[in-house]
């Protein structure tokens, strides 16, 4: 690690969350400031690349200037009056909770941005969707490193205009309903969160999200608590997607470009269940533990729910679609992370944010190999892959047919990769939930949960062996294998699923203490 001042730490966190911002203006310029091209769509992409690669690198810098023996303190911070007369307060910070959401969502950004410049998806003007894809990381960045109530509504809202227009302009069939849909659950959802977040600020007294979580509830009465964790947790559950408030989501992976997909499950999901830990269990305990046991019961039935289904699309024969699979896959891996959250406990609520980010690495690498996928052969639906085309991407195209085989038995949990340890610990905390939970219900959950396990192994199983075994007809053309430019972007997400499973004590050893201060009271 090194040593950085406080405002060089203020600074960098600034530039994360402004320059996307700034990048998105100067993308819309008749020419990007200082960058040339063979045509001005390439020089648009490359300005893409640049802007995000640099939100990475103040990202990583930020990451190795970050006091990692005191990761529960709130660092970096701003704190400026911006409306006093709500005292809304450009209040910015952060700690072990949302520094790995940060780097992971600048991660993901800078490779979409690096694919696209090789491989533009089909679509209006590359200068829209520079634009898009920038604003869209803006306001992703900026819901994890503000804390103050209404900025966090704010940039909670900003994401879903860009992914709109990404599914709607630049996605496959039915694209428009799917962004209809997209936008109509998201945006009612956020109108119930709100009135949740403005009761909290006008009972306490306050919107600064590091005041309320001190205070834990003690100003709130129960009463008060328990409306506001219905009303906003609503919103979250809609954004993270719990079940049955998720159908909006394969619908938006199916139509979504490459990069929308990677970006909509690899970060915007995050974004639900990082209001849970963030606002809901420090600020509203009480009303929270109210509905702790029901949120672990909509989780498991996630969990089975998504498995089933994946189970019914991976059957020969049922007309599958892949990136609709890998869809329902993360409403069953979304509720392991719910169900970690709900037990108040320590062990889960880690195991929660292990999974957050195993997630994004890997279901953003399923969707890159399953667009990948799609380029070669036109298609993503299971029988024409398995069959009709022959896709055998062992025999055919064997380090496409590895990487996929890869990812999938990294979702599928296998030990020593990342997806392993979140949902691990998630089961852990349900063997041993807080005190005023029944544990015997969560035992239940817990075993509910394990054999969601073994139904995401027998899913995942049946589409290596569809998609990736199996003999190749000889009449069937050959595939292009995978190119520099995607090893380039997928590369990362495979060396931080293997570091990330073989050295948990990496991530966890930052989250935990903040978690440990979050669940006692507040975060300093």
């Amino acid at each position: 690690m090194i040593d950085i001042s406080e405002s060089v730490m203020q600074i960098l966190l600034a530039l994360i969350v402004v320059g996307p911002l700034i990048g998105a203006a100067a993308a819309l310029l008749p020419a990007p400031p200082g960058l040339k091209g063979k045509s001005p769509e390439q020089a648009v992409l490359r300005h893409g690349v640049t802007v995000t690669g640099v939100v990475l690198i103040a990202a990583i810098v930020l990451a190795l200037g970050f006091d990692h023996d005191h990761p529960s303190k709130m660092q970096a911070t701003t704190d400026i009056s911006w409306i006093p007369a709500l005292d809304v307060r450009i209040h910015l910070g952060v700690d072990g909770i949302s520094l790995p959401l940060l780097v992971l969502t600048a991660l993901l950004t800078f490779l979409c941005a690096l694919y696209s410049y090789f491989k533009m998806p089909a679509g209006p003007t590359p200068k829209a969707f520079v634009a898009l894809l920038l604003v869209l990381e803006s306001g992703t960045l900026a819901t994890f490193a503000v804390l103050d109530l209404l900025l966090f509504f704010l940039a909670f809202e900003t994401v879903l205009v860009p992914m709109y227009f990404l599914i709607a302009r630049w996605g496959g069939a039915q694209r428009q309903a799917a962004a209809w849909k997209f936008i109509l659950f998201t945006l009612l959802g956020s109108v119930v969160m709100l009135l949740g977040l403005l009761l909290i600020g006008i009972k306490a007294g306050t919107f600064d999200m590091v005041a309320l979580a001190t205070d834990n509830g003690r100003s709130l009465s129960t009463s008060v608590q328990v409306t506001a964790v219905l009303a906003i947790g609503i919103g979250l559950a809609v954004k993270t997607p719990m079940w049955p408030l998720h159908s909006w989501l394969p619908d938006a992976h199916t139509a979504a470009p490459t990069v929308g997909s990677v970006l909509l499950a690899g970060v915007m999901l995050k974004m639900g269940t990082y209001g849970f830990v963030r606002i809901l269990l420090p600020v509203t305990p009480d009303g929270f533990r109210t509905f702790a046991p029901y949120l672990a019961a909509f989780a498991v039935v996630g969990i089975i729910y998504g498995s089933l289904a994946c189970l019914a699309l991976a059957k020969r024969g049922a007309k599958g679609d892949l990136k609709r699979l890998i869809a329902y896959s993360s409403v069953g891996h979304m509720g392991f992370v719910l169900l970690g959250i709900s037990t108040m406990d320590a062990t889960g609520v880690n195991g929660a944010l292990f999974a957050n980010i195993a997630h994004g690495l890997i279901t953003g690498l399923l969707f890159f190999l399953v667009g990948a996928l799609k380029d070669r052969t036109g298609t993503t639906d299971l029988d024409t892959l398995a069959e009709e085309s022959g896709a055998a991407l062992y025999g055919k195209a064997p380090r496409l047919g590895g990487l996929l085989a890869f990812a999938a038995v990294a979702s599928l949990g296998l030990p020593g990769l990342a997806g392993f340890w979140g949902e691990m610990l998630a089961m852990f905390g349900a063997f041993e939930p807080a005190a005023g939970l029944n544990r015997s219900a969560y035992l239940t959950f817990m075993t509910i949960a394990a054999f969601g396990t073994l139904l995401t192994a027998a899913y995942m199983l049946i589409v290596v062996r569809r998609v990736c075994m199996g003999a190749t007809p000889r009449e069937t053309p050959e595939l292009l294998d995978v190119q520099t430019y995607e090893f380039a972007a997928w590369t990362p997400l495979v060396a931080l699923t293997v570091v990330a499973g073989l050295w948990p004590r990496a991530l966890l050893g930052l989250t935990d203490p903040a978690v440990q201060q979050l669940l006692a009271g507040g975060t300093r």
